[in-house]
């Protein structure tokens, strides 16, 4: 079978949590549980570096606002894991050109990490942290699973992660407006603390 599936469900997954994904892949290709993996992605060096950086996320995904940042940056990381995963995995298998898979992993994980970044971005207009912390094990838990469903049902696996991508999309569609009035407002607030500094700094 084409490896195409695992390439696109991969990057979906690259577009949440990138170090998870290198990391459940490198630990499936180390013991034996499947040979669609790249030896690359199985030395220890890697995993090890994998290993700490989903930690690093683990933590400040819960974060309120720190995780957004944290999304920022990986605007340009996410995509690009995506990619690299997608292009080793095709040129494992030979059954699909390291090229196309790369566009598909790349487009597919910043297609996600939008879903992500966007959804975290809704979230942080609440003032309560716990929301975050359950949308974040949630994505943990989501992309563990479905990464394993697709080592043993890579098809399935990318028709669960195509349906949870398009829907992610549309509930964006719809919290776009909510973003924006909350961007408004803490600008507003900035200007407003800024003026009033101003009006409170003594005459020289």
């Amino acid at each position: 079978m084409s490896v195409l599936p695992l390439v696109f469900t991969s990057g979906w997954a690259s577009g949440i949590n990138a170090y998870a994904v290198v990391l459940l892949l490198g630990v499936f290709g180390a013991t034996g549980l499947t040979d669609d993996v790249p030896e690359s992605m199985q030395r220890p060096e890697v995993l090890a570096v994998a290993g700490a950086l989903f930690l690093c996320e683990a933590v400040a995904d819960k974060i309120p606002y720190v995780d957004s940042a944290w999304d920022s940056v990986h605007t340009v990381v996410r995509p690009v894991a995506g990619a690299w995963i997608g292009a080793l995995l095709a040129g494992q298998s030979g059954s699909l050109s390291d090229v196309v898979a790369g566009l598909i992993g790349g487009s597919t994980a910043l297609a996600s990490h939008t879903v992500k970044a966007g959804t975290r971005m809704a979230v942080n207009t609440s003032p309560e942290p716990l929301s975050n912390m359950v949308i974040s094990l949630a994505e943990d838990l989501g992309v563990g699973t479905i990464v394993t469903f697709a080592m043993f049902h890579p098809l399935a696996a990318a028709i669960i992660a195509a349906v949870l991508l398009v829907a992610g999309l549309v509930v964006l569609f719809f919290l776009v407006s909510r973003i924006r009035r909350f961007l408004r407002r803490r600008a507003q607030r900035r200007e407003e603390r800024r003026l009033a500094a101003r009006v409170e700094r003594p005459p020289d």
